[in-house]
């Protein structure tokens, strides 16, 4: 028998000696049209079919499943080298494959839920406790970096929990804490005004960029080295501060200049902020006035925009200097601003109980909340806080650790304030504050107002949600959309556009490189900020009216100003602010993918590459990711000298066996986009470097030269032909079900913290056609994604 056995395993596939089988028909196509690749010591793509079992509750085995039948089904898949399998086999493949996934993945959910458990990322972590304890302060730069998963960082396979990170916790609990308290009295107001001229760092200048005079400085330059980083406003108390700058134009012929103003420590190594661009009129005084928060010594910088290099100036002297300058007259400030004292923060914890000199070594006046009666007023904090940070009802014995370690710490001394700041420090390192509460099934209200909250929001459910979770209603479906249409309507819900939209387009990446300036030099932060800015009221735009989601493929407007409009060649637009504008067709804009932000996110310093832009359309745009490429094959780098074009080396690269497949999904809407540069602008031909023909622009020549001429023409799956970006547009629109689908499943992703599997299929195609009668609209498709189970289920 031994040797029976031995002789019909050298003949039988593994499958029917290790693993659990496929059916026969099933093993009969894998040994018709794959195992020859795909088994024995070095399967191709590390892909041994024989050896793969057949027990989808495995998730490493059943991820291999589906992306079998993603490449057949794709046609990929045998290659075309090969005998092509007969349409009804292949879909019988795809359907037992599916049918088999949706099984296992509905059996898991029954026991443990569709989501695994998830706590709050950092962006989260900083919200929640910013709303918690009404703060304003900077928690997620002290925490460790979120790992993404399925392309965000709020997914709970990704978000690991370690002994360092509750470390860092810890910390950030007592830096909350300590700013949300108040131990003084309130801070003085201040009021001052003051001039540039008297600055010290203009006085000891060696260069001469600034131009003193009786009433105002002039500066010159745009030179960041020369800017004015003042030294007169260095506040001791942090808050909110009401600042006003007048300035003017100088010798700018008529017209304004612009200026930016950032804030922050302005020290090496310190992260600065931008409060925003301005505009001086020429010759006439300007006064710009904006609210914004500082910490204690913190200040703000003034740095005029698209004037002189420094060198330029000083080579001169900024007295004898002609060209245009900006003026400032004065800088005021006024703050520390609060509306009460103590302020939210500290009521938010203590209410109305009263402070009273506790002195302390460092502190003969210190301040410190006092109770007379400790127990019953500790247990009421308790109950308000734990109830917020818990985000649902709670009970006694849900507040019983925490009185617990109150009553401890007033045992061992502590003062009533001190004994309740240790047991609120352990609230905020608390599982149930860190992570959802969420059990498998149907979310009780409570988690779904949190789910709904962080969806939205970013963070915590407000007193509204709350309450209508606490009284059972926010499950009814007609609630639940004015909950959603009132929390689309706040300003809060700008953390859907910073959060989702930046992780789903890339956003996050824009200074992960920085164009060359010599291949480029019309690139400024201007232009950056700019080109973030339009896609992000794009995107607040078809939202707010709710218009069809096709617009991320195909628009006739977009939002610009003056200098993004003059980027992308759009006449008559001017100023800083950015309006919604007209686009010409003749501009080959519209959507999302002609935009500079995701032109330049998806393009390093230097050039651009078919395939980075390609892959970043399959799976941002179309839905349909591609496998990632094989090891061992080397990555092309584009010739910047001009020799060859990204066309000529992707056409060696495609004679590979193991690349041709996937370079045939994955080159043409990368090539569609050739038209494109780095940083966004139109092009016909290549920059290069050191080769090529001279390039001259307003009489200047260019550092770079002038290289082949661009071909954005290709073929998509099934001979469908384009010429150029507007005719590649026209193709993915011929699915419209198919782009509602793929944007979908990347808010289901976001909003649950896991990407919709083989077992959700029939919720989101019933989500696309629930939304396919009201033209695609992006707010009907979120009032439908909140309506799903797959929403209101872990």
């Amino acid at each position: 028998m031994r040797t029976v056995l031995a002789s019909t395993l050298l003949v039988l596939p593994l499958w029917s000696a290790f693993a659990a089988a496929p059916p026969e028909n099933v093993r009969a196509y894998l040994t018709g049209h794959c195992t020859k690749c795909h088994s024995g010591e070095k399967p191709k793509g590390k892909l041994d079919l024989e050896s793969l079992a057949a027990d989808f509750s495995v998730d490493a085995d059943r991820r291999r499943w589906q992306i079998v039948a993603e490449r057949v089904k794709a046609g990929t898949m045998p290659p075309k080298t090969q005998p092509r399998p007969a349409a009804g086999d292949v879909q019988m493949l795809t359907d037992w494959i599916g049918s088999q996934a949706a099984a296992a993945e509905t059996a898991r959910r029954a026991a443990h839920g569709r989501t695994v458990l998830r706590r709050l990322n950092r962006v989260e972590y900083e919200n929640t406790v910013r709303d918690l304890l009404r703060i304003e302060v900077d928690l997620k730069e002290a925490l460790p970096a979120d790992t993404a998963a399925d392309g965000f960082d709020n997914a709970g396979l990704a978000l690991h929990t370690s002994s360092f990170l509750l470390e860092k916790y810890l910390d950030a609990a007592e830096t909350a804490l300590n700013l949300a308290i108040v131990n003084g009295p309130q801070p003085p107001l201040v009021k001052k005004r003051f001039s540039f001229k008297d600055e010290r760092a203009v006085k000891v200048a060696t260069e001469k960029v600034f131009l003193a005079r009786d009433d105002d400085l002039v500066m010159f330059s745009s030179s960041p080295w020369n800017s004015i980083t003042t030294g007169q406003f260095y506040p001791q108390n942090r808050g909110i501060y009401r600042i006003r700058v007048s300035a003017s134009g100088h010798q700018s012929a008529g017209q304004p200049v612009s200026f930016q103003i950032d804030a922050g420590p302005m020290l090496m190594g310190t992260k600065n902020h931008l409060v925003g661009y301005f505009e001086a009129a020429a010759d006439q005084p300007t006064i710009v006035e904006f609210t914004d928060h500082f910490e204690a010594r913190n200040t703000l910088r003034v740095l005029p925009y698209g004037l002189a290099t420094a060198q330029a100036v000083n080579k001169i002297g900024a007295e004898k200097y002609e060209g245009p300058g900006l003026a400032v007259q004065w800088v005021e400030y006024e703050g520390p601003l609060y509306d009460q004292w103590p302020p939210a923060s500290h009521r938010r914890i203590f209410g109305d109980l009263q402070q009273a000199k506790v002195p302390i070594q460092s502190d003969r006046n210190h301040l410190e909340v006092v109770s007379s009666d400790p127990a019953s007023d500790a247990k009421e904090i308790f109950h308000r806080f734990v109830y917020r940070a818990f985000r649902r009802t709670v009970t006694d014995d849900d507040i019983a650790p925490f009185v617990a370690l109150f009553e401890q710490k007033l045992a061992a001394q502590y003062t009533f304030e001190q004994a309740v700041r240790v047991a609120l420090k352990g609230v905020l390192v608390s599982p149930e504050f860190l992570f959802f509460r969420e059990r498998p099934g149907r979310l009780d209200d409570f988690a779904l107002a949190s789910r709904l909250s962080y969806f939205l929001w970013s963070t915590m459910p407000d007193d509204e949600l709350l309450s209508l979770a606490g009284e059972g209603k926010l499950e009814q479906p007609g609630v639940l959309r004015e909950q959603v249409e009132r929390m689309l309507k706040s300003p809060q819900s700008r953390a859907l556009t910073e959060n989702f939209l930046s992780q789903w387009l890339g956003l996050r990446d824009i200074d992960f490189t920085v164009p060359d300036h010599l291949m480029y030099p019309e690139y400024d932060d201007l232009l950056k900020t700019s080109m973030v800015e339009e896609t992000q009221r794009f995107f607040e735009e078809i939202l707010k009216e709710d218009l069809s989601l096709t617009n991320f493929v195909a628009s006739d407007f977009t939002f610009a100003n003056e200098r993004l409009a003059r980027h992308y060649g759009i006449p008559g637009v001017k100023g800083h602010a950015l309006v919604k504008v007209a686009l010409p067709p003749e501009l080959h804009r519209g959507g999302v993918m002609t935009m500079g932000s995701v032109l330049k996110v998806t393009a390093n310093g230097t050039t651009t590459s078919p395939i980075v832009r390609g892959a970043w359309v399959l799976e941002r745009i179309m839905g349909t990711p591609p496998p990632p490429p094989p090891g061992g094959v080397p990555a092309i780098e584009p010739d910047i000298r001009g020799a060859t074009t990204i066309r000529e080396q992707l056409a060696k690269h495609r004679q590979i066996e193991s690349c041709a497949n996937c370079h045939k999904l994955i080159d043409p809407p990368g090539f569609a986009l050739e038209s494109f540069d780095v940083i966004g602008g139109w092009r016909d031909f290549y920059r290069t470097r050191g080769g090529g023909k001279a390039v001259v622009v307003d009489g200047k020549r260019m550092y770079y030269g002038r290289g082949k001429d661009i071909d954005p023409a290709d073929e998509l799956q099934g001979g469908r032909r384009f010429q150029n970006i507007d005719e590649f547009k026209q193709l993915l629109l011929e699915d419209k079900d198919q782009l509602a689908r793929a944007l979908a499943t990347k808010l289901l992703t976001y909003a649950t913290g896991r990407a919709p599997e083989a077992a959700d299929k029939a919720e989101v195609d019933a989500v696309v056609a629930k939304i396919r009668d009201k033209n695609y609209g992006l707010r009907s498709l979120v009032h439908e994604i909140v309506q799903s189970s797959i929403f209101q289920s872990k």
